[in-house]
């Protein structure tokens, strides 16, 4: 019942910030941050409590119970080694969304109610263990993100919230056929006879789908989710959503939304359709190489520093979609420890980008900004070591994820050389136009140079501001440095799930 207290808490923040009034933007913030903590300590006390060595579910956090009795629909929620790094993930961006967002006052009321359902629905696709219970929670996420972005967002908001929709919308159209496909064909590996269950303990202990059936199911499932994973060519929402969403929205979309397309592709396509996902795995794998490449080539020739970020994370995702392609537990543990890094990076570099640097230059376009390491010193090094925890360098989380990925894509039968030759060009492009971003924002001087005034200070990184970047660096620093503390975790629930 514990883990069940993280979408509980949410819904429940959500509806008490929404009925507290406009104008108490004080109290809305802090209850804000309390219900955002929350979160975030029920999830880590999860990855404490959790203890099953063979990894499976924790049974004694385990919630079973009838819901929808004539179609067979069953409430069943629970955590296991795969999940857990996403939940706290999750709580993380959270709590540092209340704190980067901290002197919101527009409808803030609105703003941290639409917030909160989000993030409910968040953890309700990592904690859902019945695949239509998982689709329910993966809608309750997609609604309030339109609003967040089309209200407080920025220019061409309202396009960016539709575009990001329907994509999210078309996605959930083909993962709910496909596992329509598996209610009705799914039979008992013993008996043969039907299941007709959604359960996915059931699913995965007791059923198995035709081998014709799951070449055609799987591609339904995996692209569908993927598509909410930024997968090329259906990447663009991605980018575009990242520019016109408020800074809390952003990474939100970052951390841990773009997570829940690569979750579904891991959980519900390669778990339950295996011969499908071998089928398939070497051309997911070539679709994940176009999009590290093409991720980091545009993010190279961008000027809109948020759109940078935005391509970044288009190529960081491809990283995780070849992992899983892998099929094995070296690239697929790669694949889960990616999600958690990516999303406590991306989350950071939004952050600093869309709140701390904007705030005080009233742009976020590169040809504008003149040597900030001057006037921010400070943020500007707190924004290299972020630029070079999102390259991959040794000492932080993405260096781990991306040599577990590297690794596991090197040893899986089933993908060419070639494959592992993109992903390496994939990193030193990475490296480039990290370098090259980071030059042009902080280090280079303009031509012309600008008058002696706008050589002044700018004001230093608030309490809450530094609060998050603690939380977001240090995150990736601990797991960078002890990244056993998730892949212990992480490689027993993969190893149950590929035997």
């Amino acid at each position: 019942m514990t883990a069940l207290l993280t979408i509980i808490l949410s819904f429940i923040g959500a509806l008490v910030c929404g009925l507290m009034p406009s104008s108490a933007h004080r109290r809305i913030r802090w209850v804000a941050l309390a219900v955002a903590a929350a979160g975030l300590v029920v999830s880590m006390v999860c990855c404490v409590n959790y203890s099953e060595t063979d990894g499976g579910f924790n049974k004694e956090d385990l919630v079973n119970e009838q819901w929808i009795q004539s179609l067979k629909i069953r409430f069943i929620t629970g955590y296991d080694g795969i999940s857990l790094p996403l939940l706290l993930v999750t709580g993380l961006v959270a709590v540092c969304g209340v704190l980067f967002s901290w002197n919101l006052e527009m409808r803030a009321n609105q703003f941290y109610a639409f917030y909160f359902t989000l993030i409910g629905g968040v953890y309700g696709v990592f904690l859902s263990l019945d695949l239509f219970l998982l689709f329910v929670f993966y809608e309750i996420a997609v609604v309030p993100k339109y609003f967040l972005i089309a209200i407080w967002g920025g220019a061409r908001r309202q396009f960016a919230a539709m575009k990001l929709v329907l994509y999210s919308f078309g996605g959930s159209a083909l993962v709910l056929l496909g596992m329509l496909a598996v209610f009705f064909l799914a039979q008992d590996a013993t008996s043969g006879k039907a299941l007709e269950t959604f359960s996915l303990l059931d699913l995965q202990q007791d059923g198995e789908v035709p081998r014709e059936a799951q070449q055609w199911i799987f591609p339904l499932i995996f692209f569908g989710f993927a598509i909410m994973a930024g997968m090329w060519p259906f990447h663009t929402w991605a980018p575009t959503g990242h520019v016109a969403a408020p800074t809390a929205a952003s990474m939100l979309l970052a951390g841990v939304v773009m997570k829940l397309g690569a979750y579904g592709c891991l959980r519900v396509a390669v778990g339950l359709l295996p011969l499908g996902a071998e089928a398939w795995a070497p051309w997911v794998a070539a679709v994940a190489i176009i999009n590290i490449v093409y991720g980091a080539l545009v993010a190279l020739k961008q000027d809109d520093f948020k759109y940078v970020i935005g391509y970044s994370s288009v190529s960081h995702m491809g990283f995780v979609l070849l992992g899983i392609a892998t099929l094995n537990l070296t690239g697929m543990t790669g694949a889960v420890l990616q999600m958690f890094s990516h999303g406590v990076i991306g989350a950071l570099l939004f952050a600093l980008v869309g709140t701390v640097i904007y705030s005080r230059t009233k742009t976020r376009m590169l040809d504008e900004l003149h040597r900030l390491i001057d006037r921010m010193p400070a943020i500007a090094w707190v924004f290299v070591a972020a630029g070079l925890a999102s390259m991959g360098l040794p000492g932080f989380s993405g260096f781990i994820s991306e040599l577990y990925v590297l690794i596991g894509t090197w040893e899986s039968e089933s993908l060419s050389g070639w494959i592992v030759a993109g992903a390496g060009a994939g990193i030193l492009l990475t490296f480039g136009y990290t370098l090259v971003k980071i030059h042009e924002a902080f280090f280079r001087e303009r031509n012309p140079s600008p008058d002696s005034q706008a050589e002044t200070p700018y004001p230093p990184m608030t309490l809450p501001e530094k609060a998050g970047v603690a939380l977001l660096l240090g995150s990736a620093l601990l797991i960078g440095l002890c990244p056993w503390l998730l892949t212990d975790k992480i490689s027993p629930s993969l190893k149950l799930m590929l035997d």
